[in-house]
């Protein structure tokens, strides 16, 4: 019922398909695992287990692994790998949050796609952004707190 929904998070941060199902696969295993510690008060549980699947896929392309696998891919696999990140598909509009991420300003929603959908660190999106880490941190708060006033 949640896997493709869990898989459109999953594949906007990680690109390679084979990786993003995997960490599909990891994010239920550590639902099941972790189930007892959900709590109705904190949250939706579509809410926390898209949350464990974002974690998951930041701490997958954070990896050392991860990324020495990405330095060490042959040119061939490369070329497949530009392909099939043209033909992902991602939509958002499944999770009904596109509609409420378009009434953000732009550069909230700029700052929100890096961060939340792309998996860039605060630092990193600064950087991207060439703002300062406060003007970023500042951005996407006022931008969660705008998000979090359609689910009160």
């Amino acid at each position: 019922m949640y896997s493709s929904s869990l898989y459109g998070v999953i594949s906007r941060i990680i690109i390679d398909t084979a990786t993003a199902e995997d960490v599909l696969q990891e994010t239920f295993v550590k639902i099941w695992h972790s189930f007892s510690s959900y709590s109705t008060e904190k949250g939706r549980l579509f809410t926390w287990m898209v949350n464990i699947a974002r974690n998951l896929s930041i701490d997958k392309i954070r990896s050392k692994d991860f990324k020495n696998q990405n330095k060490n891919q042959e040119l061939e696999n490369n070329v497949t790998s530009i392909d099939e990140q043209r033909s992902t598909v991602y939509k958002p509009e499944l999770l009904g949050i596109k509609e409420l991420v378009e009434t953000l300003k732009p550069d909230q929603k700029a700052i929100l796609d890096l961060v939340y959908f792309k998996g860039y660190t605060h630092v990193e999106a600064a950087e991207e952004l060439a703002v300062p880490l406060g003007t970023v941190k500042t951005r996407l708060r006022m931008a969660i707190q705008q998000l979090r006033k359609h689910f009160n």
